[in-house]
């Protein structure tokens, strides 16, 4: 794929009549149903069939489902609702934009995985990138290390939210209550610990219990996820 080839030129054919439908609205399209149905679901046929479009005359804007793919991606990445500059506070700030990335990859399921799928970077990827190295600025950070610490914390939401939802859909299909699975797992390591042969987990185990809801687990890993990535700092 050539990303200069994808995001510099215009997503739509050179010649002939205007265009009957945009790059966009195909892509917008495209990840509507990813939404609903999964993203094995989004086919050339079926976006095509959802904009009102011939399956062939789809290539012409988007000349194949890798490439869909990559529009998809960038296209939620628009989703971010970033302040014109940083705070200042970058730990409040990088926190922000975790919880942030977050709400996307769970208002759109199928993003964690397409994520290492992904070839290159977009207009929107590229301004939550520039936003989060300019957060990262007062951490004494050096430029590499700031682009990796963004890296490792879209992978890190990304292989949270994957989880969630994996764990979501084992409720859904098992009919049990959403707590019913925790606390039984619960029961199981308690009644492991108490043998003795696993003294720091029953410790751990013995620790005051915190909440436990979704997002205060998040919020808690997340805060221990900033604080490795910038213990140089």
């Amino acid at each position: 794929m050539d990303p200069e080839r994808l995001w510099s030129r215009p997503g739509r054919p050179r010649r002939g009549r205007p265009p009957a439908h945009s790059r966009e609205a195909i892509t917008a399209e495209a990840v509507a149903l990813a939404d609903a149905e999964g993203l094995a679901a989004v086919t050339m046929r079926a976006v095509a069939a959802r904009v009102g479009a011939g399956t062939m005359s789809l290539y012409s804007y988007v000349p194949n489902k890798e490439t869909l793919l990559e529009l998809m991606i960038d296209h939620v990445g628009g989703d971010h609702s970033l302040p014109a500059e940083p705070s200042g506070d970058w730990r409040a700030d990088l926190r922000r934009i975790g919880r942030e990335q977050r709400a996307i990859m769970r208002r759109h399921p199928w993003l964690p995985g397409a994520l290492s799928a992904r070839q290159t970077l977009g207009p929107n990827t590229l301004g939550v990138l520039e936003y989060v190295l300019a957060v990262l600025e007062p951490a004494g950070l050096d430029a590499r290390a700031r682009l990796e610490t963004f890296s490792l914390l879209t992978g890190f939401v990304a292989s949270h939210v994957s989880y969630e939802l994996a764990q979501e859909r084992l409720i859904e299909a098992t009919g049990g209550a959403p707590g019913a699975l925790f606390e039984a797992q619960a029961r199981y390591l308690r009644s492991v610990a108490e043998g003795g042969d696993y003294p720091r987990l029953a410790a751990a185990l013995a620790s005051p219990v915190d909440d436990s809801s979704p997002q205060a687990v998040f919020d808690r890993l997340l805060d221990r996820m900033i604080d490795g990535l910038t213990a140089t700092a």
